[in-house]
């Protein structure tokens, strides 16, 4: 390797294989697609407009879900928006569209929360019986009133 204020070198037995534009900042990383291993190669491929397109495929609650997924910190939550999508080959389309649903209506736009509803399967029940179930447990309570809660002063029951 060689090193220059604007160029890195990569060379095998004296032949240079690589160059590459050094970075100006401390920990900037500057690649080229081509010298990547594979799997890296398909991980940068799959980009944000490639998400878009497959989400769209999908319906447009998946296509919702994913552009909120990618709306800041795109190469953070790149790979979680690709699990998103991934979650098709195993349960199909459909389902993904209805989880994605399930996941906007609980303003939950994460890769955790489609595949809970898809592996228990809340993405089958109807959407309106979500917005009527309980938050809680069944039989849970709050352990005072809201009377209470904000009026200490008052009287218990």
């Amino acid at each position: 390797m060689r090193a220059t204020d604007s160029t890195v070198f990569l060379y095998q037995d004296h032949q240079m294989v690589a160059s590459h534009p050094r970075g100006l900042r401390p920990g900037q990383r500057v690649s080229v697609r081509d010298h990547l291993p594979p799997a890296a190669r398909q991980f940068f491929a799959h980009d944000r407009a490639w998400c878009l397109q497959q989400a769209r495929e999908v319906g447009a609650a998946c296509a919702e879900l994913i552009d909120q997924l990618l709306a800041d910190r795109i190469l953070e939550r790149l790979r979680a928006a690709q699990g998103v999508l991934r979650l098709r080959d195993r349960f199909g389309a459909a389902r993904l569209e209805a989880a994605c649903a399930r996941a906007l209506l609980h303003a939950s736009p994460y890769y955790r929360t489609v595949k809970t509803i898809l592996t228990g399967g809340f993405d089958q029940l109807p959407l309106d019986a979500a917005e009527d179930a309980h938050i809680h447990a069944p039989g849970a309570r709050f352990a005072r009133s809201a009377q209470l809660l904000f009026n200490p002063d008052a009287p218990r029951h």
